[in-house]
């Protein structure tokens, strides 16, 4: 059994003493399961959520290596928002109560650059930020990154959703090899595993909360006559109201025809198939990922490799022949120990199929009826995208993107969700509500100095 205790990690009385006074009783799992290793100086991979405690596991950690008599920064916090960025500061600050004379600073964009060159004259013991600001601080040589012994990517699945990948890897290579890193997640997408398995050394992985309970699909199957799946579908869409669907259907022009149909009803959807040129699969994915469109009508070959986070639910529109396929499709709702749904359309004629995704599950399927029409709207979609007529051949960063649209304050970064870069153009994802205010932000402000055209999608 794991020990939770504070008391059993080889902390001074004042740092325990502290933690006691800041009401830290005992250790959550994720700061029982990464302290010990973070302590012995181990890199970790840990998956944990808002409000697991992550930020007091890791702070305690790096806070132990700090030396406040050497005027050097030793330990970098990379955050994707400035909200995000202050909580964590602040928390560190309390936590280095124990510690005289620890310097943390908050390097973030959004706000004046003049203050932080002054706030920088004398180096901070700890750095906080969002890499954009962090990186414009290393290439000015303003903010000297040589002496780090801990580097700590936070919530770093959603630094990749605002495309900071690159602006890491640069910061990172102004530190040296030889530090501890460690890795924050709420999830491990394949990009996150590929950062880690480049910048961490034999990185032990943590996994705690909910993340080890065995996956729940709720499947259900419905027998439609011919000619009624699509009114089906809308009927299934407006009872069980998901934030998110994927569609698979067997052919493209089927994909298309039944977008169609739905934007028709005045259900947003899109789809996506072999007909569209990279860039229209391009707007596609990104509107469809960043949550500005809920239904997404695919084919298999279309929908290979689609790594969407928090998928509602998944309609068989068309049954696979091939039961494999069943269950790679439905595999795409229900992780990170969420109940996921699987609805099946079938006409009678497609009923051989059943039988052998029922031996491939191991189970018997469950029919069900089909819910009454009630015309209920669907949610409206939480973000909204904006499309930026520059990408990364103009040099525009998405740090660029996010500091225009917080840097009068009137935004916070926390309403700004998935930034996209391609080469000549740039999305990024604003909270629907403040969808106006943004468009008028980017439109008539500056980016990296520059006018540049803006439109809503």
């Amino acid at each position: 059994m794991t020990n939770t205790a504070f008391s059993s990690l080889p902390l001074s009385p004042d740092f325990l003493a502290n933690l006691d006074s800041l009401g830290y009783a005992e250790m959550t799992p994720v700061q029982a399961h990464s302290l010990p290793l973070i302590m012995a100086g181990q890199d970790v991979k840990a998956q944990a959520k808002t409000g697991s405690g992550k930020t007091a596991a890791f702070g305690i950690g790096l806070l132990q290596k700090i030396d406040p008599t050497q005027f050097s920064t030793q330990a970098l916090v990379l955050c994707p928002t400035r909200e995000l960025a202050d909580q964590v500061s602040k928390e560190l600050r309390r936590l280095a109560r124990a510690m005289p004379n620890v310097k943390i600073l908050t390097l973030c964009g959004g706000t004046p650059i003049g203050p932080q060159f002054g706030s920088l004259a004398f180096p901070p013991h700890i750095a906080v930020g969002t890499p954009g600001r962090i990186l414009k601080h290393c290439g000015k040589g303003s903010l000297k990154l040589d002496s780090v012994q801990t580097l700590v990517l936070d919530e770093a699945d959603r630094m990749l959703d605002m495309g900071f990948s690159e602006d890491i890897l640069a910061i990172i290579g102004y530190t040296p090899t030889a530090r501890q890193t460690l890795l924050f997640s709420a999830t491990f997408p394949p990009e996150i595993l590929s950062i880690s398995a480049s910048v961490q050394n034999t990185p032990v992985e943590v996994t705690v909360e909910s993340l080890h309970d065995t996956t729940v699909i709720k499947q259900l199957f419905y027998e439609i006559e011919k000619g009624e799946k699509t009114p089906a579908l809308i009927a299934l869409l407006q009872h069980f109201q998901p934030p998110s669907t994927v569609v698979f259907c067997g052919r493209k022009q089927q994909c298309q025809d039944l977008a169609d149909a739905l934007n028709a009803q005045g259900l947003q959807a899109l789809a996506l198939h072999g007909d569209l040129e990279q860039k229209e699969r391009d707007r596609v994915l990104v509107q469809f990922s960043n949550k500005s469109v809920p239904i997404l009508i695919a084919t298999d070959v279309a929908a290979r490799g689609l790594d969407i986070k928090d998928l509602g639910a998944v309609v068989n529109y068309e049954l696979s022949p091939d039961p494999e396929i069943y269950v790679h499709r439905i595999g795409r709702t229900g992780r990170a120990g969420n109940e996921g749904l699987a609805l099946s359309l079938f006409h009678t004629s497609e009923a051989p199929k059943l039988g052998p995704i029922e031996k491939q599950l191991g189970q018997a399927l469950r029919m069900d009826s089909l819910p009454t029409p009630t015309h209920t709207t669907l949610p409206t979609p939480p973000m909204v995208t904006l499309v930026i007529d520059s990408g990364r051949k103009d040099k525009l960063r998405p740090g660029d993107i996010l500091g225009a649209l917080t840097a009068n304050q009137v935004l916070a970064g926390n309403q700004i969700g998935k930034i996209d870069l391609f080469d000549f153009q740039a999305y990024v994802a604003v909270e629907t509500a403040i969808a106006g205010k943004a468009l008028k932000v980017l439109s008539e402000g500056k980016i990296k100095g520059r006018r540049m055209k803006v439109r809503r999608l």
